[in-house]
């Protein structure tokens, strides 16, 4: 009687002692404050990737995207993963400059994700080679970030032009 005893105080003892052990969930950092922080640290990342393009230098920007990113080019279909993502580009750059001005408008974080609203003008220069005009191009973009190895990479990539196609009449309704 004595032993089931012991061996009943034993059982309940570990089985205290292992749920004491199970750690609680970390709690997931969102909100404004939050938010306001990650835009930041976007926005300083954003400074970079546009000196990056801006110096031709297409491997470096590319350290600020995800291995498995997704960019959605306008006109063309999705560039997925970052290494198409480098000879996408590095084709583009042959052609001449290419100049962007990212205007992070609002970040909704939340743990390791994050959505970028944005405002963009681009500015393509042609070199002597090229087959391309020169360009202009204003709009919006969405971005979605993840918190990878530490650091913020773009996963998603979405720039979307409010230049009309060519013959399209602007649509007058259009809120600026």
């Amino acid at each position: 009687m004595k032993n089931q005893f012991v061996r009943s105080i034993i059982a309940v003892l570990t089985i205290v002692f292992a749920a004491s052990c199970e750690q609680p969930a970390p709690e997931v950092e969102s909100g404004k404050a939050y938010s306001a922080q990650i835009q930041k640290i976007i926005e300083e990342k954003n400074e970079q990737i546009q000196g990056f393009y801006a110096s031709g230098m297409i491997d470096s920007a590319a350290t600020h995207f995800a291995d498995d990113c997704i960019q959605f080019m306008p006109n063309m279909p999705a560039i997925v993963g970052v290494e198409n993502y480098k000879a996408a580009w590095k084709q583009n750059i042959q052609f001449g400059k290419w100049e962007f001005d990212l205007n992070t408008q609002e970040v909704k974080a939340s743990g390791d994700l994050a959505t970028e609203y944005g405002k963009y003008t681009m500015t393509f220069t042609p070199n002597e080679t090229s087959p391309l005009p020169p360009i202009k191009d204003k709009g919006n973009y969405m971005v979605l970030w993840e918190k990878l190895d530490g650091e913020w990479k773009v996963v998603w990539d979405a720039p979307v032009t409010e230049l009309p196609l060519p013959n399209q009449v602007p649509d007058s309704t259009m809120v600026e």
